[in-house]
């Protein structure tokens, strides 16, 4: 249903304001989604500073598990911001998760290492942590419900898929910016302290952030409903006290967050993991492959949003996640065959030839698509799902619970479930097995949300 008062009626923003809207949120966004994923870019060097250098496969696995824990703290972030933003509005609350995402980045560069305090410094870098994923639960959420808020109807899957490329921006950046430091520095002091350096300037993106993003005005079908006394008193618990809302929350959790949370992180950072750690492919070889497919890769997240709003969301998403759970074991064994054959091994890392680069390259661009075709529908998505005065809080829940507890954990996981096997492969299996079952679940039981209006 549309409101006949063409102040609030998002299919007659001006195309200019809507790009304003886009780039303030899409600026801070990705600069959220560097602070987050600078952790998990340095996993493997962290390690030798925080935990004891006896047992490197285990001091990585417990940076893994820290890593892990702010995804598991996402959901929490977005129980607490999701009712913020129903409550006071998307602007002002995403606006306080930059700042605690910004300040516990900057926190990290600081913490003395495991030599000089013990315990304490992993238990500081676990704090840190819990605080990134409780301040990235709020600010998805905000982010695109924002965006989404001021898109016409017809082009929402397109608007809000710049969003989506934010994520993967933010893990392009964080690997920019370390291969910079690195070349820089050289490798052995950015390994004993250099990687702190990443860290700081998160202060500085932060600041730049904040002062784009105090400028914008809020979103306005929540200054419509403010406008009205229409706000939500209780926004969690009219989220759950409602039967169909409860379902919907549930249905796109099983039936799309949780398939594309483990494609994406799959995708993205277990490729990386799995060349760097398993494969043995040395560091900077590693990091550029990544950073060649996110290049090539990002763009598409915007040509499936803008997809999903021709020919609908719920194909592109279940298509994206049955791809990858089709095809992620022959392609992740053939980067095992591509390393054995273009290889040579050298101070304990794997040299590629360049055949054998761009080879692996090529795989990872395949894996970066399958994860464009899963998350740039979804925002869209999810908005049309959710009433307006419960949505931020509808939506984050889901979806920070589902990309938290099963798409952030993927890494954790599957390099657990290598270590434990001793098996280069088994640890694919567990985003195989969640992908394939959310497409099931998403066949019987998802919506087609295409073309909705959401002004209610």
């Amino acid at each position: 249903m549309t409101t006949s008062n063409p102040e609030f009626d998002n299919n007659k923003i001006p195309v200019q304001k809507l790009w304003q809207v886009i780039i303030a949120s899409s600026v801070g966004t990705v600069i959220e989604w560097y602070d987050f994923y600078i952790f998990g870019s340095l996993s493997a060097i962290i390690s030798l500073s925080f935990f004891p250098k006896d047992d490197p496969t285990a001091a990585f696995i417990s940076t893994l598990a820290a890593f892990g824990a702010g995804f598991v703290a996402r959901p929490f972030g977005g129980i607490i911001f999701g009712r913020l933003g129903d409550r006071i509005g998307r602007k002002y609350t995403f606006l306080l998760t930059l700042i605690l995402m910004g300040g516990s980045t900057f926190a990290i560069a600081f913490i003395p290492s495991y030599s000089d305090i013990g315990l304490i410094a992993p238990a500081i870098l676990l704090l840190l942590r819990i605080i990134q994923g409780l301040a990235l639960g709020g600010e998805y959420g905000g982010a695109a419900t924002y965006v989404a808020e001021y898109a016409p109807d017809a082009h929402r899957g397109k608007y809000t898929a710049y969003i989506q490329t934010t994520a993967t921006l933010g893990f392009f950046v964080s690997i920019i910016v370390i291969l910079i430091c690195q070349k820089i520095m050289g490798d052995a002091e950015f390994k004993a302290w250099g990687w702190r350096i990443p860290f700081a300037l998160s202060g500085i993106l932060v600041i730049v952030s904040y002062f784009i993003r105090r400028n914008m005005h809020e979103s306005p079908l929540f200054a419509r409903l403010k406008k009205e006394g229409r706000l939500s008193e209780n926004p969690l618990r009219e989220a759950f006290a409602s039967k169909s809302n409860r379902r919907l929350m549930l249905i796109a959790m099983f039936g799309a967050i949780v398939g594309q949370g483990v494609v994406w992180h799959t995708g993205q950072f277990y490729a990386q993991i799995f060349i760097n750690k398993i494969l043995m492919v040395d560091f900077t070889t590693t990091n550029l492959i990544i950073a060649s497919s996110l290049v090539v890769g990002t763009p598409l997240f915007v040509v499936f949003g803008s997809l999903s709003d021709r020919i609908g969301r719920k194909k592109i998403m279940l298509g994206g996640m049955a791809l990858a759970a089709i095809f992620y074991y022959p392609l992740f064994a053939w980067m095992s065959d591509i390393v054995g054959q273009e290889g040579t091994l050298i101070d304990g890392a794997y040299h590629l030839t360049t055949t054998g680069t761009v080879k692996l390259a090529f795989i990872c661009i395949l894996l970066v698509t399958f994860a464009a075709m899963a998350y740039g529908p979804i925002a869209a998505f999810l908005v049309e799902l959710f009433p307006t005065k419960i949505r931020y809080t509808s939506l984050s829940i889901p979806y920070h619970f589902a990309n938290g507890v099963f798409g952030g954990c993927a890494p954790f996981v599957a390099t657990w479930l290598g270590a434990v096997t001793h098996s280069n492969f088994s640890g694919i299996f567990y985003p195989i097995t969640l992908a394939a079952m959310t497409v099931i679940i998403g066949i019987i039981y998802l919506p087609e949300t295409k073309g909705r209006a959401i002004m209610d």
